[in-house]
C-alpha cells in the first residue's frame, strides 16, 4: 500500500440548470467541460461569454482607483515643468515589468524618467531611505513607486519633507496606517471604488499608464501578462482579460528583449502560454533579483538594440543556470538535515544563499507535506535570515505573528513568510510552532489538498477533449489547470528518464486502452509501480513528436491500495534504499542478525506470538524479511496478521541450503571414511582444510557434520570432533537436522526463486503454494 502524498478532494456533481445545459449544447461544449466551468463559478450566459471571449470592454475605468486623478495630474505637472522623475521598482518579475510599463508610459507623454530597482541584499524590499536621499541629492523631483511602497513610511516621509512628492502604486496588503505620500494608488484602498482588488503590481502600473495616456496601451499588455502570471495573483476577472490579451501580444509583438529571452529559454514565441511564462520566463527574470541586480531586466525589456538584447538575454540565462545550481545544492544539504518525524522543518546553516531560500522551503514543504522554514546564518553567526512555506492547515503568518518580538524583521501571509531574527531565537521559533500546532490541534499528517476535477476513463482521454480544456485557459491562481484521476489502472513499461534518472515515464492501462504518463521528480519511486493496480492523478497535455499527437498525463500524485511486495533478493536489489520510518527488520534465525548492518528495529522471534508481544507498542507500516523462515506459513501469518502495507523481502540465507543442497551419498561416505581414520579433528581450525580435501563446500560440510552428530556417529566437544566407535546404524533421513534441511531447501526454493508476482499472490492467498 502506498498512501497518496496529497488529500484527494472531489467536488460535488453540479446540478446544471436547463438553461446552462442548453447553453453548453449551443456552444458545442461537452458536459464535462461544462462541469469544470460550473465549479469555477461560470454559470450564466453572461459569465460564460465574458470568460470565453474576454475583451477590452471588460477592463475597468482606472479612475475608479483612489487618488488616480491626483497621481495623473502630478505626473503631467512634472512633465510640463521638466522635472526629473524616478520610477522606484522591485527586484522580482512583477517589479521589473511594473517598472518597464511605468517608465515607457511616462516617456510616451514626454517625461524625463530614471528608474531604480533595489538590490535585496543591500537595500532590502521597498523604499530605502539612503537611496531616496541619494536620488534626491542627484536632482530627482518626483518619485513613483511600482509594486511596492505601502510599507515605506520612513523613506516616503523624508522625500515629502524635502519637497519631493512620492506617488505610491502598489498591490500588497495595506497596513493600518499608510505612508504620507502625495498619492496612494492601490486597488484595495478603502476610499476607492475599484471593483477588482487582485491586480498585480504591473496591473496597477498599467492602470496608471492607461489613465495617463487616455487610452488602453495595448503595447504594454505583454509585460502585464508576464508580471501578473509570475506574481501568482488571481487569474480571474480583469486579470484573466489582461493575461489572455497579453499572450496574444507576446505571440505577435516585436519587443526585442522579450523575443531574445523567449529564444534563450528554448521556447517558441507563437506558441507561448501562461505555463511557459510561469515556469520559464518568470523564473529567469526573478533569477536576477535573487542573485543580485534586477536592473538588467528593465534594460532588456526596453532596449531597441538587437545585439544588446541578445547579450542581456544570455546574461540572464547564465544567472538562471547559476540560480538552479544553487537551489539544487542547498536543497540537497537541507534534506540531509531533515528529521522525518518533526511536525515542522526549521533548518539553518551558514553559507546558504539568501535569495533562493523560499524556493528551497517550498520544495521541502511539497516533498514532506510539513511547513518548512529555511534560514541562512551570517558570517558573524548571530543573525539568521530566510523564508518559510506552509501547508493549508497552518497559517504561518498568524502562528509567527504571536511571537513577533522574536524577529528583527517579519512579514508574510497564510502560506509564506520572510524573516530575520537572532540565531538564539531559532530554537524558540521551533518550540513555539510545535506548541502552536498542538494547542490548536492542527493535523498536519494529512498533507495538502489536491482537487480532482473528474475521474476519467482512459478511453475518454482524447486529443479533442484535451483541446477543449484550452477553453478554460489561461490557468493560474483561482483558475487552476484541472486535475484528473484514473482509478485502479495498471502501470506498464515503467522506466526512469533524465540525466540523473530522477523522472519516470510509464503507461497506464485499463485493459482496453493505454495512456502515456510522465512523473517528474518521481524517479526514485520506480519500484512502487509494479504489477499492482494504482490510482494516479495529474494534468493532461498533448505530446507532439514528429507530427504525431498523443494524450499524456503529467502525474501529480498516486496511491496503491493493495499490499506491496518489494524484491530485495540478490545483491543488485539489496542496494535499493529502504525507508526506515515505522519499519521493523524481521529475523527468523538468530545467526541472521549479523547479515544486515542498517536497521531501525530488529526483531528475532520463534513464533508470531513472540513477534506481536515485542512490537505491540510500535507503529509499524513496513516489514523487512531479512532471512528465510523454517516454516513458510510463518511468514504469511506474520505479514497478514501484522496488517502492514509494505513488505521488503531480502531472503538472505546464512547456510545457503538450497544452493548447497543436501550432499550426495558419495560425499557423506567420503566424510565418514575420513572421520573413521582420524582419532579427532579440531573443526574450529581444520574445517577449511577438510572442505578442500574432500572438495565439499564449507557450509555444506558444516551441515553434514551436524547430521552425523545428530545421529550419534560423532561427538563434538570444545570444537573437537571424534568418531563413535560402534554407532547405531541409522539412515541419514532419520536425523532431525536432515529433515529440517529438506524443509528449508523447499522454503528457500519457493521464497528465493519464485517471481515477485507469484509471491505476492501467495501472500494474499490468491493461489496456494
Amino acid at each position: 500500500m502506498k498512501k497518496s502524498k496529497y488529500i484527494w478532494k472531489y467536488p460535488d456533481d453540479p446540478a446544471f440548470s436547463d438553461t446552462f445545459s442548453g447553453l453548453l449544447k449551443e456552444k458545442n461544449i461537452s458536459p464535462l467541460i461544462g462541469k469544470l466551468l460550473w465549479h469555477r463559478g461560470i454559470q450564466t450566459e453572461e459569465q460564460l461569454t465574458a470568460f470565453l471571449h474576454p475583451d477590452l470592454e471588460a477592463l475597468h475605468d482606472p479612475y475608479l482607483i483612489h487618488d488616480m486623478d491626483k497621481a495623473v495630474g502630478r505626473i503631467q505637472q512634472a512633465i510640463e515643468q521638466g522635472e526629473r522623475i524616478l520610477v522606484y521598482g522591485d527586484y522580482d518579475a512583477d517589479g521589473i515589468t511594473s517598472t518597464t510599463v511605468m517608465k515607457e508610459a511616462i516617456e510616451l507623454v514626454g517625461g524625463e524618467v530614471d528608474y531604480f530597482l533595489p538590490n535585496r541584499f543591500i537595500h532590502g524590499y521597498g523604499p530605502n531611505l539612503s537611496v531616496f536621499q541619494e536620488k534626491i541629492e542627484e536632482g530627482i523631483q518626483l518619485i513613483v513607486t511600482v509594486d511596492n511602497g505601502v510599507a515605506g513610511h520612513e523613506a516616503v516621509a523624508y522625500a515629502q519633507e524635502q519637497g519631493v512628492d512620492v506617488i505610491i502604486t502598489d498591490h500588497h496588503e495595506l497596513p493600518e496606517v499608510l505612508p504620507t505620500a502625495f498619492a496612494v494608488i492601490h486597488p484595495k484602498h478603502p476610499e476607492g471604488m475599484y471593483p477588482f482588488p487582485d491586480l498585480a503590481g504591473v496591473g496597477v502600473a498599467f492602470k496608471v499608464a492607461a489613465a495617463l495616456l487616455g487610452e488602453t496601451p495595448m503595447e504594454f499588455l505583454d509585460l502585464v501578462a508576464i508580471g501578473t502570471i509570475a506574481d501568482l495573483v488571481s487569474l480571474t476577472g480583469e486579470n484573466r482579460v489582461l493575461v489572455q490579451l497579453g499572450l496574444k501580444i507576446i505571440q505577435t509583438g516585436d519587443r526585442l528583449g522579450l523575443d531574445a529571452l523567449i529564444h534563450s529559454a528554448g521556447l517558441k514565441k507563437d506558441e507561448l502560454s501562461e505555463e511557459n511564462i510561469g515556469f520559464a520566463i518568470g523564473p529567469r527574470l526573478n533569477a536576477l533579483g535573487r542573485l543580485g541586480e534586477a536592473g538588467p531586466g528593465v534594460a532588456l525589456m526596453t532596449t531597441f538594440d538587437e545585439d544588446e538584447a541578445l547579450e542581456i538575454a544570455a546574461f540572464i540565462e547564465e544567472k538562471n543556470t547559476e540560480r538552479k545550481q544553487i537551489v539544487d545544492t542547498i536543497t540537497t544539504e537541507a534534506f540531509e538535515q531533515l528529521v522525518p518525524d518533526a511536525p515542522v522543518h526549521i533548518l539553518a546553516q551558514k553559507g546558504w544563499h539568501e535569495g533562493v531560500l523560499g524556493i528551497v522551503a517550498g520544495r521541502i514543504m511539497q516533498d514532506t507535506g510539513k511547513p518548512a522554514i529555511v534560514l541562512t546564518i551570517n558570517e558573524a553567526g548571530d543573525t539568521a535570515k530566510g523564508s518559510g512555506r506552509s501547508v493549508s492547515a497552518l497559517n504561518l503568518y498568524d502562528a509567527l505573528n504571536e511571537v513577533r518580538e522574536l524577529f528583527t524583521h517579519f512579514g508574510g501571509h497564510h502560506m509564506a513568510a520572510g524573516m530575520t531574527l537572532p540565531v538564539d531565537n531559532v530554537e524558540k521559533i521551533r518550540e513555539h510552532l510545535i506548541a502552536y500546532i498542538e494547542r490548536n490541534q492542527l493535523d498536519l499528517s494529512q498533507g495538502q489538498e489536491l482537487v480532482i476535477d473528474e475521474v476519467l476513463s482512459i478511453e475518454a482521454t482524447t486529443i479533442s477533449f484535451i483541446d477543449q480544456l484550452k477553453l478554460l485557459a489561461p490557468f493560474g491562481t483561482d483558475n487552476p489547470m484541472p486535475n484528473f484521476a484514473y482509478k485502479q489502472v495498471q502501470p506498464v513499461q515503467v522506466r526512469q528518464i533524465g540525466a540523473a534518472q530522477n523522472h519516470l515515464k510509464l503507461q497506464i492501462t485499463d485493459g482496453s486502452a493505454n495512456l502515456d504518463v510522465i512523473a517528474f521528480q518521481m524517479g526514485k519511486e520506480a519500484k512502487e509501480f509494479s504489477d499492482i493496480p494504482c490510482n494516479i492523478a495529474g494534468k493532461l497535455s498533448i505530446n507532439e513528436w514528429n507530427g504525431n499527437k498523443k494524450p499524456q498525463l503529467m502525474a501529480e500524485d498516486y496511491s496503491i491500495e493493495e499490499l506491496q511486495l518489494f524484491d530485495l533478493r540478490g545483491k543488485t536489489n539489496q542496494q535499493q534504499e529502504i525507508p526506515l520510518e515505522h519499519t521493523v527488520f524481521v529475523y527468523f534465525q538468530k545467526e541472521s542478525l549479523k547479515l544486515v548492518e542498517t536497521k531501525t528495529t530488529a526483531i528475532q522471534f520463534t513464533s508470531t506470538e513472540e513477534f506481536f508481544a515485542e512490537t505491540k507498542e510500535l507503529m509499524i507500516d513496513q516489514l523487512v524479511i531479512v532471512d528465510c523462515p523454517s516454516e513458510i506459513e510463518d511468514m504469511r501469518e506474520l505479514i497478514t496478521q501484522s496488517e502492514v502495507s509494505r513488505v521488503y523481502i531480502m531472503g538472505l540465507s546464512s547456510d545457503e541450503a538450497y544452493l548447497n543442497g543436501m550432499g550426495t551419498r558419495e560425499q557423506f561416505s567420503k566424510l565418514y571414511a575420513l572421520i573413521r581414520k582420524q582419532e579427532s579433528i579440531d573443526i574450529r581450525y581444520k574445517l577449511k582444510a577438510v572442505a578442500q580435501f574432500l572438495n565439499i563446500q564449507e557450509k555444506l560440510l558444516i551441515f553434514m557434520i551436524q547430521v552425523f552428530f545428530d545421529l550419534g556417529f560423532v561427538t563434538i566437544e570444545d570444537g573437537v570432533l571424534r568418531n563413535v566407535a560402534e554407532p547405531e546404524n541409522r539412515p541419514l533421513t532419520e536425523s532431525d537436522v536432515y529433515k529440517k534441511r529438506l524443509k528449508k531447501i523447499k522454503v528457500e526454493e519457493f521464497l528465493l526463486y519464485s517471481d515477485r508476482k507469484k509471491l505476492l499472490q501467495w501472500l494474499l492467498n490468491e493461489e496456494e503454494k
